[in-house]
């Protein structure tokens, strides 16, 4: 015969805890469990992506060599000369800006920009805009940066100022233009002055909108909290070299392309319509998504071009290029990846034409 007792006990779930209940105390339900991020397939992502960046740079730099029978033409050596020229001078350039970017998101806490930006949105956007200036980070760092702003309280407009400019106008991008272009401090000039212009542009704009701040998803951090600074460091590190580093070897090899199989009447064509020039290298920018440390080496090779349509490909390359869409439809969310970027590609262009004819 069963007891109530004996009725309970069978109901009992099997995996259920078994601890004392106090009485008049209500037994808490367990915590689940702390999510554990999944890395194998980053990790695998990140080791493919690397050897070929290890195989297509040590084809450039030994294929004469290993396929000496076979490519002899005048071309092919150009091709290789102008990629490993165009890889090597940039490599230690964006080194330097993924070190310098990943230590700012690591070691430099998002409270300190809102409490150095002025209180009032239309002041803060400039503010936000200079401090570009000496807060180096690639494009692909700038988001996550810019996301960490806004969740500490900077007023959107401030953030997407930064956003535009730390990538374009910081030490190591003007330190490198210089390099690709020496002897004419007037393109470096030319570049922070238009590339510091557009995103003040449009950071008032995004004020004077209204609506703005209803297109924009606040985003949660790439990292957990609690994460310590050390491991933000090594894995923002790593994050942005091999996806910088991948881009860089499809720029130098689309350049070298360029220069090489494209008819020569044809670039003279585009090259000497002003307008066309500066769209065409524009669009090139924007599908060549080229790291901001390492494209004005790239845009000094397209020498058949002017110099103002060079720095519409630097303008708008660090800006909006087919990872940055991407990267800001994920962060923002895509109602305001598909405003954003139109509007960045036409302020940029318009700003490029502008400051070339007034410097350049």
């Amino acid at each position: 015969m069963s007891t109530p007792a004996d009725s309970a006990e069978a109901t009992k779930p099997p995996d259920s805890p078994t601890t004392p209940a106090t009485p008049g105390a209500s037994t808490p339900s367990p915590e689940p469990p702390s999510p554990v991020p999944d890395d194998k397939d980053s990790m695998g992502s990140s080791v493919a992506f690397t050897a070929t960046l290890v195989v297509l740079v040590g084809l450039a730099l030994f294929g004469r060599r290993i396929f000496a029978g076979l490519f002899t033409d005048d071309g092919v050596r150009t091709w290789a000369t102008m990629f490993v020229g165009v890889t090597v001078q940039a490599m230690p350039f964006l080194v330097l800006g993924v070190l310098l970017s990943a230590a700012l998101t690591a070691f430099v806490p998002a409270s300190f920009f809102a409490r150095a930006l002025p209180k009032h949105p239309a002041l803060a956007v400039p503010v936000a805009s200079a401090s570009g200036v000496i807060l180096p980070g690639c494009e692909c760092a700038s988001v996550p940066v810019s996301a960490a702003l806004m969740n500490r309280g900077v007023t959107p407009a401030a953030a997407i100022a930064f956003l535009l400019s730390a990538p374009a106008i910081n030490p190591v991008v003007l330190a490198s233009t210089a390099v690709a272009f020496p002897g004419q401090p007037k393109v470096v000039v030319a570049r922070a002055v238009t590339s510091l212009g557009v995103s003040m542009v449009l950071g008032w704009l995004w004020l004077l909108t209204g609506k703005g701040d209803s297109w924009l998803k606040l985003p949660n951090s790439r990292h957990a909290e609690g994460t310590g600074k050390l491991e933000v460091f090594r894995s923002s590190m790593l994050h942005d070299f091999l996806h910088a580093g991948g881009f860089l070897v499809i720029g130098a090899a689309a350049a070298a392309t360029l220069n090489v199989v494209v008819p020569r009447e044809w670039l003279d064509h585009v090259a000497s319509t002003l307008l066309l020039s500066v769209v065409v290298l524009g669009l090139l920018a924007v599908l060549l998504a080229i790291c901001s440390e390492a494209d004005a080496f790239v845009a000094a090779s397209l020498t058949q071009f002017s110099l103002t349509a060079r720095l519409a490909f630097m303008v708008v390359g660090p800006i909006v290029d087919v990872k940055l869409i991407a990267l800001q439809a994920g962060t923002f969310g895509p109602r305001f990846a598909v405003r954003f970027a139109p509007a960045t590609f036409v302020v940029a262009i318009l700003s490029s034409l502008l400051v070339g004819w007034w410097l350049l």
